[in-house]
């Protein structure tokens, strides 16, 4: 695992650049993770997203089916990816301090 300074916290991150320590997570880190998935800055149905994957995973511990995420937030997938154009899996869930989402290549 490397280390990287995100949000001006040194903290370890895998291969694809999720966060390994989700608690640690702030929203100055989402602003770099942001930078490094052509997502920056973040809209505010941006932080809409991030808000809601950081509040399900700290409920269940695990991302939101994307069928759940579209419906929750009112956001067509394609707008999703126009807003994180890696996609909600690996985009949005690294921007929002997840650990990568298993089925995620």
């Amino acid at each position: 695992m490397a280390k990287v300074t995100l949000g001006g916290v040194e903290i370890e991150i895998d291969e694809d650049g999720f966060i390994q320590e989700p608690a640690k997570w702030s929203q100055e880190m989402a602003d770099d993770l942001a930078k490094t998935e052509e997502a920056y800055p973040l809209s505010e149905d941006a932080w809409k997203v991030v808000n809601y994957l950081r509040n399900y995973y700290l409920e269940f511990e695990i991302a939101p089916p994307i069928r759940k995420l579209t419906k929750e937030t009112e956001f067509s997938l394609k707008y999703i990816y126009e807003m994180f154009p890696s996609g909600p899996a690996k985009g949005a869930c690294k921007v929002a301090g997840l650990p990568k989402p298993t089925g995620c290549l």
